[in-house]
């Protein structure tokens, strides 16, 4: 069984990852989907390279859920999939799916959450253009 929290160089379905917050009781689940973008900064990118700290990425997301539940007591699950590897251009990087019985305070949670994961969360992205490439910062809207 895949857990709510997940680093992974497989291809990300947002389906899925809304599939695992579904229960009996939650009547509305709000996600952020995350995709990589084919023009930083009026500049091309052919693709990008992301890279994590394993061991420390899924401990971080793991605290961020818990800062959600505990800010926000209405969201009763917090799913987090990120991936990692080479990803193209269209491809999902990231999913979050917040559930709760009711949908008024997902939204905030969902920003605070995609906020805190680029804050201190231990994965970079490398961004590859016909020119040359560059390591990013992850710190950006």
């Amino acid at each position: 069984m895949v857990g709510l929290i997940e680093i992974t160089e497989r291809a990300i379905s947002a389906d899925e990852v809304i599939a695992r917050v579904v229960k009996p009781t939650v009547g509305a689940v709000t996600t952020f989907v995350g995709v990589v973008r084919g023009m930083t900064e009026e500049r091309a990118t052919l693709y990008l390279e992301y890279e994590a700290y394993p061991e420390m990425a899924l401990q971080t997301l793991q605290q961020i859920a818990d800062e959600v539940r505990a800010r926000w007591p209405a969201v009763s699950e917090v799913a987090i999939v990120h991936r990692v590897g080479r990803l193209e251009i269209g491809e999902t990087a990231l999913v979050i799916a917040l559930a709760a019985a009711h949908r008024a305070q997902t939204f905030d949670a969902l920003r605070y959450t995609i906020d805190r994961i680029k804050e201190i969360v231990p994965i970079w992205k490398k961004e590859f253009w016909a020119d040359g490439a560059e390591w990013r910062s992850e710190n950006r809207e």
